[in-house]
């Protein structure tokens, strides 16, 4: 579902499911407060979980000096989770050194 909507918004997906996504988060520096079910890597970038397309787009037009933006867990209401009750959630970038900090927020 995820991956439907980044279609949806323009962008090209190519998919690889691995034996162990536990490892490859590890290796790409993608914090375990900050895991999610998605790992994905675009232009240099660790994407985590059900990000949006437009913070996607944002990312890779600001082009910070981070590791990657990541939505933690798999929150109702994120691309992909879309059903009732959805809840408010938050974009989290985060660096080489463990720093995060709010990338965006998203209200119900």
């Amino acid at each position: 579902m995820w991956v439907a909507h980044l279609e949806a918004n323009g962008l090209t997906v190519k998919t690889t499911d691995v034996p162990d996504i536990a490892a490859v988060k590890a290796k790409a520096g993608v914090p375990p407060v900050l895991s999610s079910c998605h790992t994905a890597f675009v232009d240099g970038y660790v994407v985590e979980g059900h990000v949006p397309a437009d913070d996607l787009k944002r990312l890779l037009a600001e082009r910070p000096e981070i590791v990657g933006i990541s939505v933690p867990g798999m929150p109702v209401g994120s691309p992909g989770m879309e059903g009732p009750n959805p809840q408010p959630f938050d974009v989290v970038a985060f660096d080489e050194e463990g720093s995060f900090s709010r990338f965006s927020s998203y209200e119900p």
